[in-house]
């Protein structure tokens, strides 16, 4: 059996990552391993469709499968039962009202949260101090009920989790931002993997390359910075 080469990022300068076809078969996707989560590698790696992924033991790990799951917002399937839900919903949505709050959620509430580490939380709190990363918090009185946080690169919001405490909570989150996001140039949602959540939600499945062909003309796309302005969207 041939040894499997996985690159080591330590050392490298920020934005320096080996080419997403160099990724690995098994486990699908995997590219390099290492380096830090600051801001300009993080921003760096999401630009050229790599993201981190790992479990608390393990070093930090970077992917970029193959096939790629994606949301197009208009293809954003609302079911009969959540446009009825929406019509008396008791809830409401806040853009970037309470960034820590939505990816402590994320981490509390997933089973396979784990990879939602102190480390994560940090590094994400610090690309949303710096206007790079955004959330959108669902609420039932005063209560945090829901949310979904990513980073957003032009006409693509890549996706990192969301969450829900009560029915159709991450649901109406996800919604709200294709409604929004669109309203002002956005396109496309990266769900990275495809769920069966997500997969009802109407996202899918494409290649790779077709993805990064997609990633390098959307995020040249100029957004106004009041989409991303603090707000109530609903």
């Amino acid at each position: 059996m041939s040894a499997i080469y996985l690159p080591c990022l330590e050392g490298q300068p920020n934005g320096q990552f080996p080419s997403p076809d160099c990724a690995l078969a098994s486990p699908q996707g995997l590219l390099a391993y290492g380096g830090d989560l600051l801001p300009g590698r993080l921003i760096a790696a999401y630009q050229q469709g790599i993201f981190p992924w790992f479990s608390e033991e393990d070093p930090i790990l970077w992917w970029s499968p193959d096939p790629r799951a994606v949301l197009p917002i208009d293809a954003f399937h609302l079911s009969r039962s959540m446009q009825r839900f929406l019509r008396h919903c008791p809830y409401r949505v806040t853009l970037n009202h309470n960034f820590r709050a939505v990816i402590e959620g994320c981490a509390s509430t997933h089973l396979d949260g784990t990879w939602i580490t102190e480390e994560v939380i940090t590094a994400w709190c610090n690309l949303a101090a710096m206007g790079q990363a955004h959330s959108l918090e669902v609420w039932c009185e005063n209560e945090l009920i829901g949310g979904i946080y990513g980073m957003a690169l032009g006409g693509i919001f890549c996706g990192e989790s969301m969450f829900s405490r009560q029915p159709n909570a991450s649901k109406l989150a996800l919604f709200k931002l294709c409604h929004h996001f669109s309203a002002y140039g956005g396109e496309l949602i990266d769900c990275q993997i495809l769920n069966p959540h997500t997969r009802s939600l109407g996202a899918r499945e494409i290649s790779r390359q077709q993805f990064l062909t997609q990633l390098a003309d959307l995020q040249k796309r100029i957004i106004p910075s009041e989409c991303w302005a603090k707000k109530r969207l609903f």
